[in-house]
C-alpha cells in the first residue's frame, strides 16, 4: 500500500480538480445538476481512483484503478470541449484546463507502463520529489 499523496500524478490531478471547481462556479444555475456536476465528478474521479488504487494490495488492482481514472479523464476532456462550445468557459480557460488534463493523462499512462514493466516494485512509481520534466498545473 502506497500513500497516494506521494504521487506526482495524484497531486496534479487534485490541482486540476480544484481548477475545474473554480471554473464551473460561474456556470448557469440550470447546469448545477448537469454539466457542472458532470465536470466536477469526472475531474474528482481521476484523483479519487488514483487514491483508491494506492490503497489496494496488488499491482493489478492499481492498474485497474489507473485505467478507470483515465476513463474519467477522457470524459472530462469531452465535458471541457462541450463547455467551451456552449460558451460556458472561454477558449483560453479551455486550452489551459485541457493542457493540464493532457499532462495528467500522460503521467497516468507512464505510471501504468512502469507498473506493468516492474511489478511489485513500489519504488518505480513517480513520486513528487522526482523531477519528471512536467510543469506544475497552471492556475486558471
Amino acid at each position: 500500500m502506497r500513500n497516494y499523496r506521494d504521487l506526482s500524478v495524484w497531486e496534479k490531478a487534485h490541482r486540476l480538480t480544484l481548477a475545474v471547481y473554480k471554473n464551473t462556479q460561474t456556470f448557469p444555475s440550470e447546469e448545477r445538476f448537469g454539466l457542472t456536476s458532470q465536470m466536477r465528478r469526472a475531474s474528482s474521479s481521476i484523483a479519487a481512483n488514483l487514491a483508491e488504487g494506492c490503497g489496494r494490495r496488488s499491482d493489478g488492482e492499481m492498474q485497474r484503478f489507473i485505467q478507470i481514472a483515465m476513463g474519467s479523464g477522457t470524459e472530462l476532456s469531452y465535458h471541457l470541449l462541450l463547455a467551451k462550445d456552449l460558451g460556458l468557459i472561454e477558449e483560453r480557460i479551455h486550452l489551459g484546463l485541457d493542457s493540464d488534463l493532457g499532462i495528467v493523462m500522460r503521467m497516468m499512462s507512464s505510471l501504468l507502463q512502469r507498473i506493468r514493466a516492474h511489478p511489485g516494485r513500489d519504488n518505480e512509481y513517480p513520486l513528487k520529489r522526482e523531477a519528471m520534466g512536467q510543469e506544475p498545473i497552471a492556475k486558471s
